[in-house]
């Protein structure tokens, strides 16, 4: 047998995979001509890493061909989504988005967006997340904007007087924790002047009178790290003579090589240390030109702290220019496609809304999908935005395609 990465690692392959599964992969790399051994482990990691996925999305089996395959189709960069949230999460294959992106609807902050309590509205958000756990490739970044609000949470009073702070912000956190999700950062989004109800008490001069105004949003960010003890190679020497260390973070699994021909050992004849995260987002390969990110977007991120207007929607004669009653700003986006995606990765925002989060990921040169179940209230302004020139601020040009989950004649087209 040739002496390549397949051949010095069959009999861990051949307990991974079938027969017919390691015969194709050494069929593969016989048919390659690498010019160097470092060009032939990360084909072999990212061939090996597939495979591994491929069998953990088999495990799922409501997923929806016809839909999956519009998702994968490489004919357009932005794809629109009409249906419920949930239903459309449910139909779509495991571990198949590399970041999600979305603000939430707010619990009834409009007319299309109305709950009981708010309860009820965090169960329905929690079914939700839960799902995108699942849709989320792993050791892969959800960024989630919320604010908190003051209404009335309807659970011990419906009183028109009830209203109260709810600190969405802090019960988003718990939601994503249960479920699975490690809570990283949360960016402080100070959004300056903004209208508000809460100070309407403000000509009485008085203690007891006075409530600041809700002036700033919750950036959150969340990583997805799915357990998983299948053994990895190394990315110094390709083996997958590894033994497994410690998790780091919950969920993520390190390896150390206990390959003796390793070209990396420590002073104390340590193997090289790992984690499927640093293979798969973190190595060298992905250091290119086109993924490298501005010093003064990086500069503009530095603090936790980060200050720009919210979208201006109402003009001087008090009309909704953008069509829709809570426009995504594009600041955010950008910053979650930049710090955290590669070109050519799948962008999600489950509640698109204004499909801002999708045009954007596109623009960046990334493949931006949203769904939304509005299309009668919203469906004439995102094509607008979409399709009529509307000015692109990154770039790339946007070929946009359609997919229906509402009961009506189903649409699969591309504009």
């Amino acid at each position: 047998m040739e002496n390549n990465l397949v051949s010095k690692n069959l009999k861990y392959l051949e307990k991974f995979f079938t027969a017919s599964e390691v015969s194709n992969m050494s069929k593969h790399f016989k048919t390659k001509d690498y010019k160097s051994s470092s060009e032939e482990i990360h084909d072999f990691i990212a061939y090996y890493t597939k495979l591994i996925k491929q069998k953990h999305q088999k495990e799922y089996k409501e997923s929806d061909k016809e839909l999956n395959k519009f998702l994968n189709k490489k004919s357009s960069n932005t794809k629109i989504i009409w249906g419920d949230c949930l239903t459309a999460l449910k139909k779509m294959d495991s571990e198949s988005i590399q970041l999600m992106v979305t603000s939430p609807p707010y619990y009834n902050a409009r007319d299309y967006s109305q709950w009981k309590n708010i309860d009820e509205y965090l169960n329905d958000m929690r079914d939700i997340i839960k799902e995108t756990w699942r849709v989320l490739d792993n050791h892969r970044v959800w960024v989630f904007n919320v604010g908190d609000i003051f209404d009335n949470p309807n659970t011990k009073t419906t009183s028109v007087w009830g209203k109260q702070r709810i600190p969405l912000g802090a019960y988003f956190i718990q939601i994503f924790e249960d479920i699975g999700f490690t809570f990283v950062d949360d960016f402080i989004w100070d959004k300056g002047e903004v209208q508000s109800q809460r100070q309407k008490n403000a000509d009485n001069p008085y203690p007891m009178y006075q409530y600041p105004i809700n002036a700033y949003e919750h950036i959150l960010i969340f990583h997805k790290h799915r357990l998983d003890t299948t053994k990895f190679p190394c990315p110094r020497c390709g083996s997958l003579q590894v033994n497994g260390n410690t998790q780091s973070e919950p969920g993520l699994q390190s390896w150390e090589c206990k390959n003796n021909d390793c070209p990396e050992r420590s002073a104390s004849n340590r193997g090289k240390r790992f984690s499927l995260k640093t293979n798969m987002t973190q190595s060298g390969q992905l250091r290119t030109n086109e993924n490298h990110i501005e010093e003064e977007f990086i500069k503009k991120w530095r603090k936790d702290i980060i200050s720009f207007p919210p979208v201006i929607k109402i003009n001087s004669k008090g009309e909704n220019t953008l069509g829709h009653t809570a426009p995504f700003p594009d600041l955010i986006p950008e910053y979650a496609v930049k710090m955290f995606t590669y070109k050519g990765e799948k962008v999600l925002d489950p509640f698109a809304g204004s499909f801002t989060s999708p045009k954007v990921a596109a623009e960046l040169g990334r493949v931006g999908i949203g769904i939304e179940l509005n299309k009668k209230m919203f469906g004439k302004s995102i094509m607008n935005k979409l399709t009529t020139g509307e000015e692109k601020l990154f770039g790339s040009k946007l070929s946009v395609e359609e997919f229906s989950l509402l009961k009506e004649k189903k649409e699969n087209r591309q504009i």
